[in-house]
């Protein structure tokens, strides 16, 4: 009896995967894309919490977009990611997730894919759901919601609207 439960549950785990790796990948292409993000929280602890000569050690727009965040307003970044085949396989490409993350695809289509997200880190958790939609093969675009709750038990919201244009197939030393 306990020989076909564990036989039954191997089955089961093959299934699951065989079912995962059928997924859509996303319909974008390979390489080195520019991802411009605009993010916002709320629940940010007061400025009294950073030390002054902490921020005085910040370049000035890092400090900005700092005190931005803290005071409730959005800031904006732009960076280069590259974009692989296991990236868009595992639909975590364009993600600015941080941390050791797990990610349950709850929607996926070649055009579209919807993920709830969990990340740990090392003074906090995060749980939300990431949403993209390749708009052609060279852009996309989507949106990240996560609930931060850090180990002192202070509670944050971050949103992020993502907008990815593709900028040619080699990354350089871009990963």
């Amino acid at each position: 009896m306990r020989h076909h439960f564990v036989l039954a549950s191997l089955v089961f785990c093959l299934l699951a995967v065989a079912v995962a790796t059928d997924l859509p990948s996303f319909n974008v292409k390979e390489g080195l894309w520019e991802e411009t993000v605009t993010h916002s929280m709320t629940g940010m602890p007061s400025m009294a919490n950073i030390p002054p000569d902490a921020l005085a050690k910040m370049p000035p727009d890092q400090r900005a977009k700092v005190e931005a965040m803290m005071n409730g307003g959005s800031s904006t970044d732009v960076h280069k990611s590259c974009v692989t085949k296991e990236k868009l396989q595992n639909h975590t490409a364009f993600s600015s997730a941080r941390g050791d993350c797990s990610y349950t695809v709850l929607n996926s289509t070649g055009s579209k894919f919807e993920v709830k997200v969990h990340c740990t880190e090392k003074q906090s958790t995060s749980d939300g759901t990431f949403k993209m939609e390749a708009v052609d093969a060279d852009n996309a675009k989507g949106t990240m919601h996560m609930a931060v709750t850090s180990s002192s038990g202070h509670n944050m919201t971050m949103d992020m609207t993502i907008t990815s244009k593709y900028l040619g197939p080699a990354c350089g030393d871009v990963k």
